[in-house]
């Protein structure tokens, strides 16, 4: 599913990794085994009842068996991918300006998003 579609039918995380693993065939229990973690945690997951968000390390392990986009599924968690946050580190002083001018001209913006998914 793209992300227009998610963002249109208010998809979460969970209901995304919910309806993927549905779609697979596995059972929570299956899936959270897959995974390495309690079934339990994966239902909290699955119904967005977690918390916080899950390590990354056990996005990359559902977006693996559930054949999801790894980044994409890191966001829609509410995480930043480890890779690009080093690059914000490194930006520290424009990425401020560049977001918000983002967030005040949505022209500028949609021009940033049409540039970044092209280059896909």
């Amino acid at each position: 599913m793209k992300e227009a579609d998610r963002e249109a039918t208010g998809l979460t995380f969970g209901k995304l990794i919910r309806q993927s693993r549905k779609d697979k065939g596995f059972s929570q229990r299956e899936l959270a085994h897959r995974i390495d973690v309690d079934f339990t945690y994966l239902s909290k997951l699955e119904n967005d009842r977690s918390e916080y968000a899950p390590k990354e390390e056990v996005i990359r392990g559902l977006a693996a068996h559930l054949d999801l986009d790894e980044e994409e599924l890191i966001v829609l968690a509410g995480r930043m991918p480890q890779a690009y946050e080093e690059f914000l580190k490194q930006n520290y002083k424009t990425m401020p300006a560049l977001l918000r001018r983002m967030r005040e001209n949505p022209e500028f913006a949609q021009k940033v998003f049409e540039a970044a998914s092209q280059g896909e």
